[in-house]
C-alpha cells in the first residue's frame, strides 16, 4: 500500500516554509501565501518533492491546497499551526482543505489547533442549530492513495477532521484532542469513500469519536482509542434522500472510556431508505460506557422527526463479538431494529459487559430482530422488554 512513501522519505532538499519562502512562527503572520507558493512548486514538479513546516508557532487564516499534482508530494508538518479565534474570520465551514491529489503523505508530529474554545460557546451552538457554519480543520477530498501520519488536530470548531470522496487512505497514530463538552466536534467523519484505514489512534471529543456516513466502503477502524466522546457511530442516516449504501465496516480491538455510546448504528425514524450491510464490532473494550452495544433506528434529536414512525434503512449482516467491559448505566445492549425492515442476519457473540449502579441489573434489550447469540451472554441477550418509549440517544 502506497509504495511511493519510501520514495517520499529519502527526497532531500526539501522546500521549507520558513528559509525558502518567508514563513515566520510568530503566532501573527499569515502562513497561507508561503504554504500556498510551496504547494505550488511542489504540485507543479515532475519528481517526489517534500514540503516542510518547522518547528515553532505559526498563523494561518484559510489553506486550499489543491491537485492534481504531477508528483507524489509530502507535507512535513513539525510545528504548530494556529486557526483564527473568531468564527466570523471564515467565509466557508473549512480551515484547511487537500483537494484532488494522489500519492499524498502528511506526518511529521505537528499540530493543528482550531481555537475552538470561543466558537463552543458561541449561542445557539450548544443545541447544534449553527455550528454547521463552523470551520472544519482538515478536509480532505477526493484524494487518492494518501497516508496521513503522527498528526494532531485540537479545538476545531466543528468536525476536526471530515473525509469525502477519498480512495485508500490511511490515518495512523493520529490524535484529536477537545474538551467534553465542546458540540458537533467529531474526531473522523467518513463520506463516500472507498478504503478508509483508521490504525492505532486516539481520539478525545465532545462528539462521536469516528462517524461514518453514507457511502462509505471498506472501513478499517482498529486500535482506536476513544473517550470522552459519543462512541464509534455509523450515522446517523436517512435523513437526507438518496444517501448511497454503507458496507463493509470493521472496528477491531478498540477501547472506549467514559463515552455516552460505545458502538453505535443510528437511523432516523421515519425519513428515507438506504442500506447498511457487513458491519463487524470485534474485540472491543468499554470502560464506563453508558450504552456499549446500541443500533437505535429510532434516532431523534431534539424530536425533529416522527417518533412513531419506523425508519426506511435496512440493516442487515451486522456482528457484535467479544465486547467486555461495564457500562455507566443499566442499558448494556440495545438493539431497536425498524419494524418495517427488520434487521437480518444479526450476531451477537462473547458480550461480556458488567453494570453495577443503583438502577439494577444491567439488561439486553431487542426489538424487530431475531440475533444469532453464541458463546457467553452478560446480560443475557435479549432478555429485557423494550419499553414503550426507548431512552434516546445522543
Amino acid at each position: 500500500m502506497l509504495l511511493f512513501l519510501s520514495a517520499v522519505e529519502v527526497q532531500s532538499g526539501a522546500l521549507d516554509v520558513v528559509a525558502k519562502f518567508g514563513a515566520k512562527a510568530d503566532e501573527k503572520t499569515d502562513l497561507s501565501k508561503p504554504l500556498s507558493d510551496a504547494w505550488k512548486e511542489a504540485c507543479a514538479s515532475a519528481t517526489t518533492s517534500s514540503i516542510v513546516i518547522p518547528k515553532g508557532v505559526y498563523f494561518l487564516s484559510q489553506a486550499t491546497l489543491e491537485g492534481p499534482c504531477k508528483a507524489p508530494i509530502e507535507l512535513q508538518v513539525q510545528g504548530t499551526i494556529k486557526a483564527p479565534t473568531d468564527p466570523k474570520a471564515f467565509k466557508e465551514p473549512k480551515w484547511i482543505e487537500f483537494n484532488k491529489v494522489e500519492n499524498f503523505k502528511m506526518s511529521g508530529g505537528g499540530v493543528f489547533d482550531g481555537q475552538g474554545t470561543r466558537a463552543y460557546k458561541r449561542e445557539g451552538c450548544d443545541k447544534k442549530d449553527f455550528c454547521s457554519a463552523l470551520p472544519i480543520n482538515i478536509r480532505f477530498d477526493y484524494l487518492t492513495n494518501a497516508m496521513i501520519q503522527d498528526i494532531t488536530t485540537r479545538d476545531s470548531k466543528q468536525f476536526h477532521v471530515n473525509i469525502l470522496g477519498c480512495k485508500n487512505i490511511t490515518l495512523q497514530k493520529f490524535s484529536v484532542r477537545a474538551p467534553k463538552d465542546s458540540p458537533n466536534t467529531d474526531g473522523i467523519h467518513i463520506g463516500r469513500s472507498d478504503g478508509v484505514n483508521i490504525i492505532d489512534s486516539d481520539i478525545r471529543t465532545g462528539d462521536d469519536c469516528i462517524s461514518i456516513g453514507d457511502g462509505t466502503k471498506h472501513l478499517d477502524v482498529k486500535g482506536v482509542t476513544c473517550g470522552p466522546g459519543h462512541g464509534i457511530s455509523i450515522g446517523s442516516l436517512g435523513k437526507f434522500e438518496n444517501e448511497e449504501p454503507v458496507e463493509g465496516i470493521t472496528a477491531s480491538k478498540c477501547t472506549l472510556s467514559d463515552t455516552t455510546n460505545g458502538v453505535r448504528i443510528k437511523t432516523w425514524a421515519g425519513e428515507y431508505g438506504g442500506t447498511v450491510s457487513d458491519v463487524h464490532f470485534e474485540d472491543i473494550t468499554v470502560k464506563n460506557v453508558s450504552c456499549p452495544v446500541i443500533v437505535d433506528q429510532k434516532y431523534c434529536p431534539s424530536n425533529k422527526c416522527k417518533m412513531n414512525a419506523e425508519s426506511n434503512v435496512k440493516l442487515s449482516n451486522i456482528s457484535f463479538k467479544n465486547i467486555r467491559g461495564t457500562a455507566a448505566l443499566p442499558e448494556v445492549v440495545k438493539i431497536i431494529c425498524s419494524g418495517k425492515f427488520p434487521c437480518e442476519n444479526v450476531e451477537l457473540a462473547d458480550i461480556d459487559i458488567k453494570y453495577s449502579g443503583p438502577k439494577g441489573p444491567g439488561v439486553s434489550e431487542c426489538k424487530n430482530v431475531k440475533p444469532k447469540i453464541t458463546g457467553k451472554q452478560n446480560p443475557p441477550a435479549c432478555a429485557a422488554p423494550v419499553p414503550p418509549n426507548p431512552t434516546p440517544t445522543v
